[in-house]
């Protein structure tokens, strides 16, 4: 009698396996989500100084079930940043027709006062599986047009 209620146990949990493996779940690493390169690539122009609250902006495309956080990476000597916006679940296409895409995230930036020069950073999209991110630049000069 062991052995059958064991076998019984052995099968039912076999089959519970195999319903979950064949259930059509997307594996947790496979994004079905990017966030869009823009180019040419984004950039900011500020004069040298002291700059709080300059944004930069992003766009999710695709589809996603859980949060995305969009962030910063590489940030120049000084500089901080206060995070970027969180993406809650849903989707965003690029429009077939006209190609305009809706900007649904953007992260914020205090920019320390810098030498001219170019500062190249990494605007992050993150759903805590997967992180992609793109190169962003500061271009610290006396004018900016």
């Amino acid at each position: 009698m062991k052995t059958i209620h064991r076998a019984a146990r052995l099968a039912l949990g076999a089959t519970a396996g195999l319903a979950l493996a064949l259930s059509g779940s997307t594996p947790a690493s496979a994004a079905t989500w990017e966030l869009l390169d823009f180019q040419p690539q984004q950039q900011i122009c500020v004069q040298p100084g002291a700059h709080r609250d300059t944004y930069l902006v992003a766009a999710v495309v695709g589809s996603w079930s859980t949060t995305v956080r969009i962030g910063l990476r590489n940030l120049p000597p000084g500089s901080t940043s206060a995070g970027g916006s969180q993406i809650p679940p849903g989707s965003n296409y690029t429009n077939p027709e006209t190609g305009s895409t809706v900007l649904n995230g953007f992260v914020q930036i205090s920019v320390a006062p810098l030498p001219a020069g170019v500062y190249n950073l990494l605007l992050t999209a993150s759903d805590g599986t997967e992180t992609q991110s793109n190169p962003v630049a500061i271009n610290v000069k006396d004018r900016c047009y």
